[in-house]
């Protein structure tokens, strides 16, 4: 490949990487009562914060294994790292609601509490956890 060819894959790898993370943004504000942007960049909700990075590094982990995973096939790469970053998400997401069905209260309301809360950091795991499954099953 030539640099100009490399570059334009790494940018086609990225914008499918920050459509990926957009949608995991708009999933993490639908879980969450508010708006989310509001939660985090005016009030500053560490909660709120903690639990949409952990969405993002979820993500973000599925694209690279995605990515490392494309046998330099550029095709099957890009579309395996969408579905791959499509089916993460819908996992995150269904981990957040089995984790919301198991504890006590609303989910979405404790992790955007003011208050820190121990809860926020379960999820954010779970999140991660999720991204790094999804990753060692591209492999």
């Amino acid at each position: 490949m030539t640099l100009a060819t490399d570059l334009l894959v790494t940018l086609a790898y990225g914008v499918v990487g920050i459509v990926l993370m957009g949608i995991g943004y708009v999933l993490v504000d639908v879980a969450t009562p508010g708006r989310l942007h509001e939660l985090i960049w005016v009030d500053r909700n560490r909660n709120a914060a903690l639990l949409l990075a952990s969405n993002l590094l979820g993500v973000g982990t599925i694209v690279v294994a995605a990515i490392v995973g494309s046998e330099d096939n550029f095709v099957t790469g890009i579309i395996g790292c969408a579905a791959y970053g499509i089916l993460g998400l819908l996992i995150m997401a269904a981990a957040f609601l089995l984790l919301d069905l198991a504890t006590p209260g609303r989910l979405g309301e404790i992790l955007v509490d003011p208050e820190p809360h121990p809860a926020v950091w379960v999820s954010a795991v779970i999140h991660l956890a999720a991204g790094a499954v999804v990753a060692a099953a591209i492999s």
